[in-house]
């Protein structure tokens, strides 16, 4: 293998806004490997918001100095034979949080980190997939996968999470009801999807509208990637024995009738996949690699690529709340 020195994206310390935020663009060396290592070329990297709001010191764990960046497709350069050649994609909640990541043109990984990607799934594509869809697929997983005939409700339906949580709930045949903030539902999903245009309504209007769609079922899951501002109306939209889960909040405390809650035999499932590190991460979307192969599930539409240097440009984008999906081409 030619030994060449790529770039990288690095945070030397911790800033208290985007404004003061300041990533350096420097060469990297080719690292040197341990035992039971690969190194990854790294050809694309999605950037999260995660990504940028560990650089805000957000993140508890985050490690200073480091690369940044958890989602990632390359292709495996060295490490164990088998390996070498094979296109490969991942995420996690310790790369680029508490190791160095994906925003670089080398990547370190373990390689029970390694999962080739869907063959049918380009590398800007399969970079840009891996925080969303693992966190949806965690949640779903840890309040049970939906199944044919139950009805799912997203709230938030057009964040990134909430449209792989759109993607999925359809592939497993459930009734999904999409939450937001606009009439349709302009995303990918494999059948029909049912929406209730959330802006000027409140949460009594909102869960009325989803027993309408329902037929006065309600909902056995509510996937609420907002948290706390549609918190009641998840509550007052579940069927008995319903699920809601959550990854997000604007609010840390809310209003929480306990009577409500246990008399409608209700779950609360928490997510946080920065707890997931890199091998339990690509085994959770390894769940999902047939969905992709067979179309029932769709990378996100990549609207803006970016080189590293404009690594500062990226990072604001995403921050501002943009819903363009952003990678970098390395």
């Amino acid at each position: 293998m030619q030994k060449e020195n790529l770039r990288a994206i690095r945070l030397n310390a911790k800033v208290s806004s985007i404004d003061e935020l300041s990533p350096l663009i420097e060469m990297q060396q080719l690292p040197t490997l341990n035992q039971g290592e690969a190194l990854v070329r790294v050809v694309s990297a999605g950037v999260n918001p995660s990504d940028v709001k560990a650089a805000l010191g957000i993140m508890p764990k985050a490690i200073f100095p480091r690369i940044p960046g958890r989602d990632f497709a390359g292709v495996v350069v060295d490490g164990s034979s088998a390996w070498l050649g094979k296109a490969v994609w991942g995420s996690g909640g310790d790369i680029g949080i508490t190791r160095n990541g994906s925003h670089a043109g080398w990547l370190v990984l373990p390689e029970q980190a390694l999962y080739e990607k869907p063959q049918n799934l380009s590398f800007e594509e399969a970079g840009s997939v891996g925080v969303p869809f693992v966190t949806a697929y965690e949640g779903f997983r840890r309040s049970g996968l939906p199944k044919p005939g139950q009805i799912v409700v997203v709230m938030g339906a057009n964040g990134k999470v909430g449209q792989a949580a759109v993607q999925i709930a359809a592939m497993n045949g459930a009734q999904v009801i999409a939450v937001q903030r606009s009439d349709s539902f302009s995303a990918f999903a494999c059948s029909d999807v049912s929406v209730i245009n959330a802006k000027d309504l409140g949460a009594e209007q909102i869960a009325e509208q989803v027993q309408q769609l329902s037929n006065g079922k309600g909902a056995n899951i509510i996937y609420n990637t907002v948290g706390s501002a549609y918190f009641e109306a998840a509550n007052k939209s579940l069927a008995k024995g319903g699920t809601q889960i959550f990854i997000a909040t604007q609010d840390r405390a809310v209003p929480f009738d306990i009577f409500t809650f246990y008399r409608g035999m209700h779950t609360f499932v928490g997510i946080d996949t920065l707890a997931l590190d890199c091998i339990e991460s690509i085994k959770l979307l390894n769940q999902l690699k047939s969905g992709f192969e067979s179309n029932q599930l769709k990378a996100f539409h990549v609207d803006q690529n970016f080189a590293i240097d404009h690594a500062l440009e990226a990072y604001k984008l995403v921050l501002s709340g943009s819903p363009k999906r952003v990678v970098f081409n390395l």
